[in-house]
C-alpha cells in the first residue's frame, strides 16, 4: 500500500513539473516563427518583440477553440489596455499559419489586434516546458472544423523586455487568464514609475 501511495505521488509530481513550465525569474527563450497579423503571414521574433517592452506569450490550445474563442477575443478587447501599459500580445499555438491567417483577421475573436504565431511541430511550447497533448488531434473546432493537431495547455508568460518571465498564468479560465496578465503589466509599469 505505501509503495502504491509512493508511486502514485511520484507520477502526481511529474505530472505537476511537466505542466508547470517555465516559471518567475527565469530567462524566456527567444523564439522565430511563422505568425499571423490580420491575415497576414510575417516573420515573428520574441527578441526582436521584447525590444518595444513586456511581451504577453499566451499559449493556447487551438485557433477557433471554444475557450481559445473567448481568450482571443478577450486580448483583442483589451488590446489598447495592454498597449497603453507598453506590453504587446501574441498567441502561440499549434495551429498552421492557413488556420492562423483566418483567426487572426476574424473581427469576433483576434479581430486584427495582435499576432498570433504557429508552433506546428510544438518546439516553442517544449521549449517552455509545456508539453503537447497528442490525443486531443481529431477533435472539433467551434465552427464543426477536424483540428489536425493536438494541444498545449492554456498558459500565459509575461516576459520583461530583459528576457526574463515576470509571472506565468495557468490555470484559469480563458477570460480571467487574460484579465490576470493585464493586472500584471499594469503593475509593471506602476513598478517602473516608482522607481523613476
Amino acid at each position: 500500500m505505501k509503495r502504491f501511495f509512493l508511486g502514485s505521488a511520484l507520477l502526481l509530481l511529474v505530472a505537476f513539473s511537466a505542466l508547470a513550465g517555465l516559471q518567475e525569474g527565469d530567462v524566456a527563450p527567444d523564439f522565430n516563427t511563422q505568425a499571423s497579423f490580420a491575415g497576414k503571414p510575417f516573420a515573428y521574433s520574441l527578441k526582436e518583440a521584447r525590444g518595444k517592452g513586456p511581451v504577453v506569450v499566451y499559449f493556447y490550445p487551438t485557433a477557433y477553440g471554444r475557450g481559445c474563442n473567448i481568450q482571443a477575443r478577450t486580448f483583442a478587447i483589451n488590446h489598447d489596455k495592454f498597449a497603453a501599459a507598453g506590453a504587446t500580445i501574441v498567441g502561440v499555438s499549434l495551429d498552421s499559419i492557413e488556420r492562423l491567417n483566418e483567426f487572426s483577421a476574424d473581427p469576433d475573436y483576434c479581430a486584427s489586434k495582435f499576432p498570433v504565431a504557429s508552433d506546428a511541430d510544438g518546439k516553442i511550447a517544449n521549449a517552455y516546458g509545456l508539453s503537447v497533448d497528442e490525443s486531443k488531434t481529431g477533435r472539433l473546432d467551434s465552427r464543426g472544423v477536424k483540428v489536425n493537431h493536438g494541444a498545449i495547455a492554456r498558459t500565459t508568460f509575461v516576459v520583461a523586455a530583459d528576457g526574463k518571465i515576470v509571472a506565468s498564468v495557468g490555470d484559469l479560465q480563458p477570460a480571467e487568464n487574460v484579465e490576470k496578465a493585464l493586472e500584471i503589466v499594469q503593475g509593471l509599469g506602476k513598478s517602473a514609475q516608482a522607481g523613476q
